[in-house]
């Protein structure tokens, strides 16, 4: 809703699933937008002002300064998200001894490393789809199990957990949720990581978690933090990307080709198009900071909206067309800046091999309900479907 030039609830409902919010056209690329508790602070849609809030260090991401666009759960995790390890709600300098910790772990050429286990992963999940046999939900049997694997795979992590830490990380994850909800998710998911780090010290393995033990750098309760980020972010995030962006081209199978052709490029541009942490982030300005034109004074809360800078015409040409062989040089999915996604080169890995795969296995694969009977995650801190039936 909009009043006296200013947004008094940020926009979540979509008439196109594939489009950003409605409501956020025709907005100036900073806009006066009224919180969940009446903080009057800013939203940032153009792709030059989300880029400027995103890497200036006038802007903080510590959760005890933010106020929420909506009411949500999260709210509750306040004082939890300040706790040792959780360095995406850390400035530097604190933000910068975790981050470099973890650069290392996240190389492009170790995530290359993974390729071949990835595409095992990729075909067993294909096969398993294959054997359930047509009609199946692909978020279920496919979207979700394989980015699961593959975080696993990389920290360490039993994949026997794997329901345990889903069920959990997707109640974190519902901005709904109510806050007891969000608390007993985070405690339970906290216990499953603390007993894993323990087994981990004792018997150290080849895998993430063991290597940053051996660092003797971090204190258990830091390490289970940092794996509570990496393993809610390592799954959520790709498993919806991988569903969102299979059903978009099941509603425009003409892009096949293009996706056949170059699927590195492809993978670039439906992050782009789609841009699924469609609520904030937010940051919060230390001091009082000018970007185009609007002065944003300290203490204000500004929420990005990473769908609409990915969609911003002075940036991309013909922004609201998705186009697989445009590469999206620039795209902003990962966001910007010292917390830009830590593992975005083994997102991107995921994704190429991913859609590649899906589709030169089933080249026939078709939705199995009308596009419209697709229930959305409008009700989720990250953008996409909770099922998406399809047949072949």
């Amino acid at each position: 809703m909009r009043s006296e030039g200013k947004i008094t609830t940020l926009p979540t409902a979509r008439t196109d699933p594939f489009d950003p919010p409605d409501g956020l056209g025709g907005l100036r690329p900073l806009t006066r937008l009224v919180y969940a508790d009446g903080h009057l602070g800013w939203l940032a849609l153009g792709h030059a002002a989300v880029r400027a809030v995103l890497s200036d260090p006038r802007f903080s991401t510590r959760p005890e300064l933010k106020h929420e666009p909506l009411s949500s759960g999260l709210g509750q995790l306040g004082a939890d998200l300040a706790q040792p390890g959780m360095f995406v709600h850390m400035d530097p300098p604190e933000h910068t001894r975790y981050r470099r910790l973890l650069t290392g772990q996240f190389t492009l050429a170790r995530m290359r490393r993974l390729e071949p286990r990835i595409e095992k992963i990729t075909e067993e999940q294909l096969d398993e789809l294959a054997r359930h046999g047509s009609p199946a939900d692909l978020v279920a049997g496919f979207a979700l199990p394989v980015p699961s694997l593959v975080i696993c795979e990389l920290l360490g992590v039993p994949y026997a957990g794997r329901e345990r830490f889903q069920r959990d990380s997707a109640i974190v994850m519902r901005g709904a949720s109510a806050g007891e909800d969000v608390m007993r998710a985070y405690a339970s998911l906290y216990a499953f990581l603390g007993e894993l780090v323990a087994a981990k010290r004792a018997a150290p393995a080849d895998d993430l978690i063991s290597d940053l033990l051996a660092t003797e750098e971090l204190t258990d309760e830091e390490l289970i933090n940092i794996c509570l980020l990496l393993l809610i972010a390592g799954h959520e995030t790709t498993a919806n990307m991988i569903a969102l962006g299979a059903y978009r081209l099941l509603t425009e199978p003409a892009q096949l080709s293009a996706l056949h052709a170059d699927p590195a490029a492809a993978a670039e541009e439906l992050l782009r198009y789609l841009s699924i942490p469609h609520i904030g982030p937010i940051r919060v300005a230390l001091e009082d900071v000018e970007i185009e034109g609007e002065v944003i004074k300290a203490g204000e809360s500004v929420t990005v909206s990473l769908p609409a800078a990915n969609r911003d015409p002075r940036k991309f040409e013909h922004p609201d067309r998705l186009d697989l062989g445009r590469g999206a040089s620039g795209q902003l999915a990962f966001g910007h800046g010292i917390h830009q996604c830590l593992g975005q080169q083994l997102a991107r890995i995921e994704l190429r091999l991913v859609y590649s795969a899906l589709f030169s296995r089933f080249p026939g694969l078709r939705l199995a309900v009308s596009p419209e009977d697709v229930p959305l995650r409008t009700d989720m801190l990250v953008y996409g479907v909770h099922r998406l039936p399809v047949a072949w």
